[in-house]
């Protein structure tokens, strides 16, 4: 059945008036360009008169202005006064997308679908004024930002612009503003799923210039130096008959075989990657597979209601509160000293040169750009480290993201040894060894007597205590915690844990290299699994307690959907390494008996080449072999339900967290949120752990009831 078409200039929209209090304008001046054969084009500049940190974003207020404007250049256009429009952005910034700083004031479903159809009302008019409209598209265009473009007759791009992109499904929403009905009638299917689905839930990627021009977003793409121009140029052509040649020709995209099977085909990934919880990506997918047919004006209509019931959703206001946590809090870590108290960093070195110690070395070198040393106990094992980063440095070198030259002082400034009296002139040395107090105190006990007095020492264990692997050193207070998460180029968090010995210079000099390399940095107490840790130890905990139940792995992987991580808790413990994992099982049991699981069969498990068997999509869906014949002696037979299993883990972290905050692990929620969202990859739909325990409501664990107050809720659950 179609949808009901909307005729947007019938609507009142003085309801949502309340939403422009406090809103950064965007305004939309207009100067006429005649061009080189005489033709007018009437040129938009959005502008918010601020500067590039402040990007143009699309609030009620600026959407009126713009529809005001668009509305006086039809008129024009109906005079013959100008034969074209085009509309771009201030420096380096088209727009952001819609304003979201004030959404939590929406108040209702009936104002949301009214910021949905104010939206297509304004943005629509740009293939409506009489004459062609060009979006010239010179910098950042996200969300709304390029629906302005999707809306418009022609677009090119600039070659230097930062990224283009429909992020929405990342934030639970979907493209409201034609971007789910114009895009795949623009480029085609597949490469729309890519586009509005898939990159979004790839950390929310984002496209460059070229690969937008590439998919058929835009009809030409132009170098920075003379951008306009060159714009401006091809409008005039195009005005005088030029024919300008589409990747996709609208009438020519195939509907009838390719689409249907690209949608189930996409229904399915979804299915398999992320399970059916998050609301978005399939409220996407359902329009994206609807666009195929039917009007314009009904698309519009289609996506005005997803967006007011995703808008008003308890997931929508979980990400919000997520994204601000990342957006702001991330940025300007509680608790950090001043960086004025920071060492600098002239040298760094790496105790170990296995791979973990070798992603370091990479990071370090290509981040700060200093000369990064390696060690071992043999030169085979420093010479295999050595070549891992060369080897790593050539790869990015062969994609184009390194010049040759750059390529090559990198490579320079990375070397290996045996001879420990090297690190004499580093400031900062980090250990990548073995998990185990003794030894990382034997080594930093070594390095200690060889560094500069004010050198900075710093461990990368998991779940160690960091005052214990301190506490034979001659100067504690220059060790710190640094914990990255795996992968390291990747995962965007490192835990900063501070000892009670542990001095403001060596805390302020590790947030300084932490954001050197472009991570964010959460200061922890020095606490059993410092946060991240901790928690995921009870999610695997609890995982582990209901298979030696005997329950199936397939089961137990499953329980556990409802609460939206990336992946099942057997196939995160594959990805971190069975000995990884069954190590900070017993570090947590050790220092908290009553609330951690583990199990001695877990270090056979971890013995094995392989123990689980996973699908295509990287699902665990059964046991090894080998696992199996290991586990059959331990298992029970009294198998937990799936409710059982998840009302476990549910009270588990509730109950955790509220021992962590009790603890001063960290100061607020806030930061438990941060780091199990960058750390642990938990959903921006979830908003962290600490609003979906109290959407799931577990007073039995919190005996303080909700960590929030107000709950992180939805309009329509308030």
């Amino acid at each position: 059945m179609s949808a009901p078409v909307t005729n947007y200039d019938d609507i009142d929209f003085s309801p949502i008036q309340a939403l422009t209090d406090g809103e950064v304008i965007t305004h939309s001046p207009v100067r006429d360009i005649r061009l080189a054969s005489g033709k007018v084009l009437a040129l938009i500049t959005l502008d918010n008169g601020r500067d590039h940190t402040r990007p143009n974003t699309l609030g009620p207020a600026t959407l009126t202005q713009l529809g005001e404007t668009l509305d006086g250049l039809k008129a024009r256009a109906a005079a013959g006064e100008i034969q074209a429009v085009g509309i771009t952005g201030k420096q380096y910034i088209m727009a952001a997308g819609a304003d979201l700083s004030d959404i939590s004031k929406v108040g209702s479903r009936d104002n949301a679908r009214l910021i949905a159809q104010l939206g297509h009302k304004v943005l629509g008019k740009l293939g409506d004024l009489g004459v062609p409209s060009f979006a010239f598209v010179n910098g950042l265009a996200l969300g709304g930002g390029l629906e302005i473009a999707l809306n418009s007759s022609y677009r090119t791009v600039d070659a230097s612009a930062a990224a283009i992109a429909l992020p929405e499904v990342f934030l639970g929403i979907i493209p409201g503003w034609g971007g789910a009905y114009l895009l795949p009638n623009l480029i085609g299917i597949e490469n729309a799923l890519e586009v509005v689905i898939s990159n979004p839930l790839k950390q929310n990627r984002m496209l460059k210039p070229q690969q937008a021009f590439d998919f058929g977003i835009f009809d030409a793409i132009f170098p920075a130096a003379n951008y306009l121009e060159n714009s401006l140029a091809w409008a005039d052509a195009v005005l005088g008959g030029k024919k300008v040649e589409r990747r996709n020709e609208p009438g020519k995209i195939e509907r009838l075989t390719k689409w249907p099977i690209a949608i189930k085909m996409a229904r399915g990934m979804l299915e398999s990657k992320i399970g059916t919880v998050p609301k978005s990506p399939y409220a996407a997918l359902d329009l994206l597979d609807k666009a195929k047919s039917g009007t314009k004006a009904e698309g519009f209509a289609r996506e005005d209601e997803a967006l007011a019931e995703l808008v008003t959703g308890d997931q929508f206001a979980a990400s919000m509160y997520a994204f601000d946590l990342v957006q702001k809090r991330a940025k300007r870590p509680v608790g950090a000293p001043d960086k004025a108290l920071a060492k600098k960093v002239t040298k760094v070195g790496i105790i170990g040169a296995g791979l973990m110690a070798s992603q370091f070395a990479l990071l370090f070198v290509r981040k700060l750009q200093v000369p990064v040393l390696i060690t071992d106990l043999d030169q085979a094992r420093v010479d295999k480290g050595v070549a891992y980063i060369h080897d790593e440095i050539g790869k990015l070198e062969a994609k184009g993201r390194l010049d040759s030259d750059s390529a090559n002082k990198l490579r320079a400034l990375v070397t290996g040894t045996t001879d420990k009296s090297l690190y004499a002139d580093c400031d900062f040395v980090i250990e990548a060894v073995f998990e185990e107090v003794g030894v990382k105190q034997q080594v930093f006990g070594e390095i200690e007597k060889i560094i500069a007095e004010d050198a900075i020492l710093a461990t990368n264990t998991s779940s160690l205590s960091v005052e214990e692997i301190g506490s034979k050193l001659a100067h504690p207070e220059r060790l710190v915690g640094f914990h990255f998460f795996n992968p390291v180029a990747v995962m965007p968090l490192i835990e900063v844990v501070k000892t009670p010995a542990t001095d403001d210079a060596a805390l302020s000099t590790a947030f300084v290299i932490a954001k050197g390399l472009g991570k964010n940095a959460v200061l922890t107490a020095d606490a059993p699994g410092f946060v991240v840790n901790r928690l995921l130890a009870k999610v695997m905990g609890e995982a582990a307690r209901a298979v030696y139940e005997g329950t199936p792995i397939a089961d137990v992987e499953k329980a556990f959907g409802p609460l939206g991580l990336p992946m099942g808790p057997f196939q995160l413990i594959d990805l971190v390494g069975w000995k990884v994992a069954a190590h900070v099982q017993d570090t947590m049991v050790r220092a908290f008996p009553d609330r951690f699981y583990a199990n001695e069969n877990f270090h056979a498990l971890a013995e094995l080449d392989q123990v689980v068997e996973k699908d295509k999509g990287g699902r665990v869906v059964g046991w090894s072999k080998q696992a199996e014949k290991v586990l059959k002696p331990a298992v029970g037979k009294t198998p937990a339900p799936a409710a059982t299993i998840l009302q476990r883990v549910q009270d588990g972290l509730a109950q955790e967290i509220k021992l962590m905050l009790d603890e001063g692990v960290v100061p607020e929620v806030e930061d438990i949120d941060l780091c199990l969202i960058l750390g642990a990859g938990w959903p921006f739909i979830d908003g962290g752990a600490s609003p979906y325990l109290d959407r799931e409501g577990h007073p039995s664990a919190r005996s303080a009831g909700s960590f929030h107050t107000p709950q992180i809720r939805g309009v329509e659950s308030r």
